[in-house]
Parts: C-alpha cells; sequence; structure tokens
C-alpha cells in the first residue's frame, strides 16, 4: 500500500532500522540493532538538575527482582507525583536505555519521580512475566511513596506500544487484585489486542517499524502457551469484559499504524464505561515515527502528553 506520509517524517524511512520479526533469530538480530533506534534520538540536556540511579525491586513471587531506573527532581524538599513508566519494543525489544532522553524530557518539563520499569521480555519470559514485574514495581513504588517523595494520591501508570498495552494490563489487576490506587493512565500508541481482527491490523501489512507480521510474532512470543481463544485481558486488555472503575485515561494513536484502531476501540469501550477519557488521532504518522523528534507533528505529540500527564497526576503551578 502506499502512505500519505507527513512530509517532514519522509526522510527519515530509509533512515530508520528495518524491524522484521519473523522467527526468534530475526529477533535476536533486531535485538542488536537496538543502539541505531537510540542513535535517532539525540541526547537530551536537562535545563533543571535530575538525579538518576539504577536499582532493583523486589519482583512477583518466586521471580527475579526487577531492574528500575529512578528519576527525581533533583533536591525534593516536598512529595511530587510519581509516574511508572513502561517501555515499548513489541514485549520482545527495549530496555531502560532506549528511552532514556525521553524520560528526561518528561521529569524536567513536570518535575515529577519517574520510575521505568526492564520488564523481562518474551519469548524468553511469556505472558505473565512482563506484566508482573510491572505491577511489581507499581506496588513497591506505591509502598515506597514517601521514601522516593512522591505523593502516593497522585501516581501514575504510563507506556508506549507494548509499554502502552502493558500499562493498561497492569491498571486492570491493580482494580481487580485491590492494589495500589491509580490517579491516571497513558497508553500511547498501545497494543492491546491479540486478535489481530481490526481494519488497520489486516491492512497494515507494509508500513514503517511496526505492521501485522511484527504483530503476529510479538503476540505469538508474549503469549506463549496460553491457549489460544482463552487469553487472560491482563495479557491481552481489549479482551476485558468490565472497564469500569478505571483511573482517567489518555489515549495516543497513528494513523498509519496496526495498532490504530485497537487503541481507539479501547478508548471508545473506557469512555463507554464511564472513564474520563481523552483519544488523539495523529494524522499522516506511524508508529513509530514520534523517534523524528525535530518533525513538527512530534512535537505535538510530546506537547500533548506533557500537558495529559500534567492535569491527569494534577501537577498545579
Amino acid at each position: 500500500m502506499s502512505y500519505a506520509i507527513d512530509p517532514e517524517l519522509l526522510p527519515w524511512l530509509d533512515m530508520l532500522p528495518g524491524v522484521t520479526l519473523l522467527d526468534y533469530d530475526a529477533l535476536v538480530a533486531a535485538r542488536a540493532q537496538r543502539s541505531q533506534l537510540s542513535e535517532l534520538m539525540p541526547a537530551y540536556e536537562p535545563t533543571n538538575p535530575i538525579e538518576v540511579r539504577d536499582t532493583s525491586v523486589p519482583g512477583p513471587s518466586d521471580a527475579p527482582d526487577v531492574p528500575v531506573r529512578i528519576y527525581a527532581p533533583a533536591g525534593l524538599t516536598n512529595t511530587v507525583p510519581g509516574l511508572v513508566y513502561i517501555h515499548g519494543g513489541g514485549f520482545v525489544l527495549g530496555d531502560l536505555d532506549m528511552f532514556h532522553p525521553h524520560v528526561l524530557r518528561l521529569v524536567d518539563e513536570l518535575g515529577v519521580v519517574v520510575v521505568s520499569v526492564d520488564y523481562r521480555l518474551a519469548p524468553e519470559h511469556p505472558f505473565p512475566a512482563p506484566v508482573e514485574d510491572c505491577y511489581a514495581v507499581l506496588k513497591w513504588v506505591a509502598a515506597k511513596a514517601d521514601e522516593l517523595g512522591i505523593d502516593p494520591a497522585r501516581i501514575g501508570v504510563g507506556g508506549e506500544s507494548a509499554g502502552g498495552g502493558l500499562t493498561a494490563g497492569t491498571v486492570l489487576l491493580a482494580r481487580d487484585r485491590q492494589g495500589p490506587e491509580i490517579c491516571f493512565q497513558y497508553l500511547g500508541i498501545p497494543e492491546l489486542d491479540d486478535r489481530l481482527d481490526t481494519d488497520s491490523m489486516r491492512d497494515y501489512v507494509d508500513t514503517p517499524l511496526w505492521n501485522r507480521p511484527n504483530a503476529i510474532y510479538s503476540w505469538a512470543s508474549y503469549l506463549g502457551a496460553e491457549p489460544a481463544g482463552d487469553v487472560s485481558p491482563y495479557a491481552a486488555p481489549a479482551r476485558a469484559t468490565d472497564l469500569s472503575g478505571l483511573p482517567p485515561a489518555f489515549v495516543t494513536t497513528c494513523q498509519y499504524d496496526p495498532l490504530r484502531d485497537e487503541g481507539i476501540e479501547y478508548a471508545r469501550r473506557l469512555a463507554h464505561a464511564g472513564v474520563p477519557t481523552e483519544l488523539r488521532l495523529y494524522p499522516a504518522t506511524f508508529h513509530g515515527s514520534a523517534f523524528v523528534e525535530s518533525a513538527a507533528i512530534t512535537r505535538r505529540m510530546f506537547a500533548d502528553e506533557v500537558d495529559a500527564l500534567r492535569r491527569g497526576l494534577r501537577i498545579t503551578g
């Protein structure tokens, strides 16, 4: 198919590394190329001093500790909102470094504490390992809120792509397990539905960075031995039958993204369930086009994310 991609994004298409996930060997190669995506994102120099430290927190029962990276404005004297950030990568790629500049920018703009989660990746660690890692970090953040300088009444969860799907799963777990109170969920271009049956998922077989073949491998890796037709909503939140009682949501989608329609549908269902929900569909963009930071549409996407987090985390001043 041909796609009317934003003219500012077009020159970058040949520079973006190809991601073709057809089998495990291809995944190993894609992981080895991760640095190419990181190199496309210029280093970010914060305006305000930010303290960054790597540590690990207790993982799920009978599982290893979960590595995290904690970002905090230097010299905090009072509590601020906290955000559990979950990186993208189709459940099979990504790490703390890949999204480090983005998280630095969020902390610099918002003055919040962010705990970024280095969850276990599929297929080596299929569902429920990744989402349980994220939930374990959320519980730890809530329990250590005072120590981290976080206001326990203003804890949000957010992420991009698979991180958006894991955010939705983590939020569902928190509701159903009577876990930590969450004030806001940010679902950036989320991966939510293993059924692969929306118009955008059926049609977008050759879109840049992410497409239907990659999505097929992504879900097969994440679900592992999960039986077909009996997939948990904590793995694929689009399968949840009840979305009531969830925290306010901000959902973003890209026009030429196979994940577009499942994000739109999830936002519609959240709204119908009485959850305060905002949805953005960005024209002429593709999944991962936000790596092109210089484009006007990317700047607007980031500004919208900051504004949504500012409102969702109830930041004043």
